[in-house]
């Protein structure tokens, strides 16, 4: 399999754009992960299947290419599918998925990694057996043990402001080093470095960079130049 690479700004290794393989979840942190792809991970909420195509080229233009839509409209997985099949520089992905049947349609979609805001065995299992990268929810230090006694090391930290944003997470760098995260709820512009500068966050996640104004505009300049920003959020932060 061939990859495209590019190099995250503060970052030594190369990482591949484009596409990951399956086990990125459940393996030691390596440049294959989708939590190195961007600095920035877009939770988009599409509500016009239509503004799916311009604003996956507006996002991916700006240089955040890992791109999760979240099943929260009826048009989430035609969202997907559009994604997938018209913008292949995208790595779209499918967020808020909590049932066996949501991860089979994610990944018939087209989706190439799946995001829950929580976990299950049952919900653990299908995301372990759909064939691509997944990011199990925790908010709670038993949970992040749970997963890494089940062979889990990458997760996704949330709802991360609420449940104690840079403050806990630090915290649990020392005694869980091999658990990694993507902090996402709450997170802002303002606060992302404070939480891409921690030793066990690989990216954060945030819609910041699609205000609903420019959305329904369809202001895709807008959104590009925003992405833009998100994605050199990253620089200067020591490589980790």
């Amino acid at each position: 399999m061939t990859f495209a690479y590019a190099v995250r700004p503060g970052h030594d290794e190369a990482m591949p754009a484009s596409p990951l393989p399956a086990s990125a979840s459940s393996s030691a942190p390596s440049s294959s992960s989708v939590l190195d792809l961007a600095p920035v991970v877009p939770v988009v909420v599409v509500r016009d299947v239509a503004d799916a195509v311009p604003l996956a080229r507006a996002l991916v233009a700006g240089g955040l290419p890992a791109i999760e839509v979240t099943l929260r409209t009826p048009v989430a997985l035609d969202a997907i599918r559009a994604i997938a099949g018209e913008v292949p520089e995208a790595v779209v992905g499918a967020g808020t998925v909590i049932t066996p049947a949501q991860v089979d349609a994610s990944v018939a979609a087209g989706a190439r990694f799946l995001v829950s805001p929580g976990w299950t065995d049952v919900l653990l299992e299908a995301m372990r057996g759909s064939g691509v990268p997944y990011l199990p929810g925790v908010s709670t230090t038993s949970e992040v043990v749970a997963l890494l006694e089940r062979g889990v090391r990458e997760m996704k930290f949330f709802p991360a402001q609420a449940a104690g944003g840079t403050a806990y997470l630090k915290c649990l760098s020392g005694p869980l080093p091999q658990a990694r995260f993507c902090p996402t709820g709450g997170i802002t512009p303002a606060l992302a470095p404070d939480y891409l500068a921690l030793p066990n966050v690989g990216c954060v996640g945030g819609s910041w960079m699609l205000p609903a104004d420019a959305v329904a505009a369809k202001d895709w300049g807008r959104v590009e130049a925003l992405a833009r920003d998100a994605a050199a959020l990253s620089a200067g932060v020591t490589c980790r």
